[in-house]
């Protein structure tokens, strides 16, 4: 049996949610040109470079679309000692992002490089080596500080290091009673045992339980992984089918998606980790919040490029959904919080910079 949609959606005060972001930052560099003839040395498209631009990609766009959504953001990553990484610091701070990079001596920032003519990707090239000379007490330290600062975690896996031992970010954020978010990548998911909410894809998801045929099977076999990792709930991203939500208490919700126009795909799962994150932290049920997330994935998805949702958009989308006023029955609210009932009876209900 599954669940129906939240009855009507609203903004939560985002202005509450104080987050840490730990995650694989990179910089995201688009060089854009006309397109007008073919190499004469290869078979290739000659690109007439007229503009280029820079914006942060992986953890560092979770980290600014949770920002523009008026959460307080600390982000934690990993960065080479070069202009770049103070290209990608210098961004993250006017996006109102406060930064903790640990730059790596003899690694470069990861980077990747999109050749764009007529809103077509021509080609990307990536420059990265996964930090090999990295000392992890280091970035341990940095977390267990910031992590007395924060109200949630989010994990923003893109398998470039940074989160080589997972395993114990979640151990020491769950013993301080704080819910962990994972955007997870790779095969092997015992790597976020523990975690309150992780969020793979469908293709992710296959990877690791097997192909699914139905949403009956996605319900099964994601019961079963949420079981056997000690996680409170998974939610699969299926791009034009929407969202599946396995929380553990409840039946399985399923959510339709909310794009009208898909223009560019890159950066969606960011999109949805940090509005589910920054929705949780402001301390609204986690059924409301993945929906939250649903819309605001169906907005960004119509942008080109890495790029984020801001509260104004997605009070508009909210608006403008036909659904949301008509829907009658109120379900039973999912929490995934339980440790802020303690919270707010100890601290005033807004939260100072």
């Amino acid at each position: 049996m599954t669940r129906n949609p939240p009855a009507k959606l609203s903004l939560p005060d985002f202005d509450r949610a104080q987050l840490l972001i730990v995650g694989d930052v990179m910089l995201d560099w688009y060089w854009h040109g006309l397109t007008s003839r073919i190499s004469p040395e290869a078979p290739v498209p000659v690109v007439h470079v007229q503009t280029e631009e820079t914006r942060v990609g992986g953890a560092g766009n979770v980290a600014l679309n949770a920002a523009a959504l008026g959460a307080h953001v600390r982000l934690l990553g990993l960065a080479g000692q070069d202009a770049h990484a103070d290209r990608m610091e210098q961004l993250l701070h006017e996006g109102g992002v406060e930064c903790f990079l640990q730059r790596v001596g003899g690694s470069k920032t990861i980077t990747k490089l999109r050749i764009i003519s007529h809103h077509q990707q021509m080609i990307r090239a990536d420059f990265e080596d996964h930090f090999p000379e990295l000392n992890g007490d280091e970035l341990m330290f940095t977390f267990e500080h910031q992590l007395r600062e924060v109200e949630a975690v989010v994990l923003s896996d893109y398998a470039k290091g940074a989160l080589r031992d997972s395993i114990k970010l979640i151990s020491a954020a769950r013993r301080a009673g704080k819910p962990v978010i994972v955007d997870p990548k790779g095969r092997d998911f015992e790597r976020y045992r523990g975690a309150t909410v992780i969020t793979p894809n469908l293709s992710e998801f296959e990877a690791v339980v097997g192909r699914c045929e139905s949403e009956t099977d996605i319900e099964r076999k994601g019961v079963a992984l949420r079981d056997a990792l000690e996680l409170d709930a998974v939610l699969v991203t299926r791009s034009e089918k929407g969202m599946t939500l396995i929380a553990r208490g409840h039946a399985p919700l399923h959510l339709p998606t909310r794009a009208r126009e898909v223009f560019d795909v890159t950066g969606a799962g960011d999109t949805v980790v940090a509005t589910l994150s920054a929705a949780l932290g402001a301390g609204i049920p986690l059924d409301e919040a993945v929906a939250l997330s649903n819309v605001a994935a169906g907005i960004v998805v119509a942008k080109l490029g890495t790029a984020t949702v801001g509260r104004p958009e997605l009070q508009q989308a909210i608006h403008q959904d036909p659904h949301s006023a008509r829907r009658g029955n109120m379900l039973a609210r999912v929490s995934l919080l339980p440790w802020r009932a303690k919270r707010r009876a100890d601290k005033p209900s807004s939260v100072s910079n």
